[in-house]
């Protein structure tokens, strides 16, 4: 892939798109329902600190530190040259249009399904955007296989879902569960097991996804797993070792425990229902826990690939 041409990103008025400074209009809301609290939310990218900038670029692999001598959008262009240089610019990207990256600074509440359609016209606003600035120069930004691509302004489009922007690598992993954890630390217990749940849920949806198989979309991680299960071929064998057997069967408990106090205590329900009361220690083992699964199960499909670095 030429990552040459994701130079074109290094316009001031792009950067401004991607770091939230440009907005674009109010978002219309209905007051029903809990997801996350908002007020006074406008349709943008989330937006970006300077420290924020250089958080993104480190958790991609990058030195860089805030020095507060730049301006936000020179950050920007210092992320985009270390993703080029890198060659990790489109999971970058991909996580910047991600919608855990669209969770930040929320204080008021959505309903799930305002915060979708909160989520989607902000995604679709600042491509539209984007490519309006881009046009001239013969070039587009899409989305496809969880990637943000540039392309010709003259290739066509392929079937965009919001839903499979996502890169889901162990990058990707890792900055789901710093957040999570940062949920933990200041006392949002109900985040972060939202969080927890949304590590293995999207790392079975891409491993699946990886073998052309359809994720269920019942909403039920447990049938989602054993999906993941049937397909990699995860099942006990009587031939391995005991040891081994014991942790296999752990990871159903993993994923039960998790679904279960999600579904029980996390910010995706509302307050009538029964609701559990868990300590800090619990949340942080339940980030914990789901982390080191998905972080199993990417294993688990690079080697299926014949991948080295498993």
């Amino acid at each position: 892939m030429d990552l040459e041409k994701y130079k074109v990103l290094k316009n001031k008025r792009i950067a401004e798109v991607l770091d939230g400074d440009e907005t674009f209009g109010d978002f219309e809301r209905n007051d029903t329902g809990s997801y996350f609290g908002v007020a006074d939310l406008k349709i943008a990218m989330p937006r970006l600190s300077g420290p924020d900038i250089c958080d993104v670029a480190k958790t991609f692999g990058s030195t860089t530190e805030y020095t507060g001598i730049k301006s936000r959008w020179q950050y920007m262009f210092d992320l985009i040259d270390y993703g080029i240089s890198s060659g990790k610019i489109p999971s970058i990207l991909a996580y910047l249009f991600d919608e855990s990256n669209f969770t930040r600074d929320i204080n008021t509440e959505l309903s799930r399904d305002e915060f979708k359609k909160y989520y989607e016209l902000s995604v679709k606003s600042a491509l539209e955007r984007i490519n309006t600035i881009l046009h001239f120069g013969g070039n587009k930004v899409i989305m496809d296989n969880r990637m943000v691509l540039i392309v010709s302004n003259n290739t066509s489009d392929p079937e965009i879902s919001i839903k499979n922007i996502r890169s889901v690598d162990r990058d990707y992993i890792k900055l789901l569960s710093k957040r999570a954890i940062g949920n933990v630390d200041s006392g949002n217990y109900d985040s972060a097991l939202t969080q927890a749940r949304t590590i293995l849920e999207e790392t079975f949806d891409y491993v699946l996804e990886e073998r052309n198989i359809k994720p269920s979309t019942k909403g039920d991680i447990n049938k989602l797993y054993k999906q993941v299960k049937d397909e990699y071929k995860m099942h006990e064998d009587r031939n391995a070792d005991k040891r081994i057997n014991r942790l296999l069967s752990g990871l159903e408990n993993i994923v039960s425990a998790v679904s279960e106090m999600r579904n029980k205590n996390s910010d995706s329900h509302g307050v009538g229902e029964k609701r559990l009361t868990i300590d800090k220690h619990h949340a942080r083992l339940a980030v914990n826990a789901a982390t080191t699964m998905a972080d199993f199960i990417l294993s688990v499909e690079k080697k299926a690939n014949s991948e080295d670095d498993y």
